[in-house]
């Protein structure tokens, strides 16, 4: 069983920025891929981001260029820079983590960007 946990969410200005990080436990980290999704109130959960295995990246349109997503295997972290954030980016973060058929989501972290 793999634990997945989110953390640096939380209140920033429009045009602010915030990181997002992700740990998964145990030592095959280096061997999951990793999702960050997004949902906002009254919205289904979409996909923002990922990096695979291998570093691979990929992000949806509506991030494309604001957001960033990175990994360090050696401390069990990925990570979700977030620049000029906009109202419309506010939502519950999820970290989710998978290898093979297994997939292991964490509970999320609230991001809200209001002035």
């Amino acid at each position: 069983q793999v634990q997945v946990v989110e953390s640096g969410g939380g209140l920033v200005q429009p045009g602010g920025s915030l990181r997002l990080s992700c740990t998964a436990s145990g030592s095959l980290f280096g061997n999951l891929n990793i999702d960050w999704y997004r949902q906002g109130v009254g919205k289904q959960r979409e996909r923002v981001a990922g990096i695979t295995d291998g570093g691979a990246t990929g992000y949806a349109d509506s991030v494309k260029g604001r957001f960033f997503v990175s990994r360090d295997n050696d401390k069990n972290m990925v990570y979700l820079q977030m620049n000029n954030l906009q109202p419309e980016d506010t939502a519950v973060y999820y970290c989710r983590a998978n290898t093979g058929p297994a997939i292991f989501w964490g509970r999320g972290t609230q991001v809200t960007v209001s002035s």
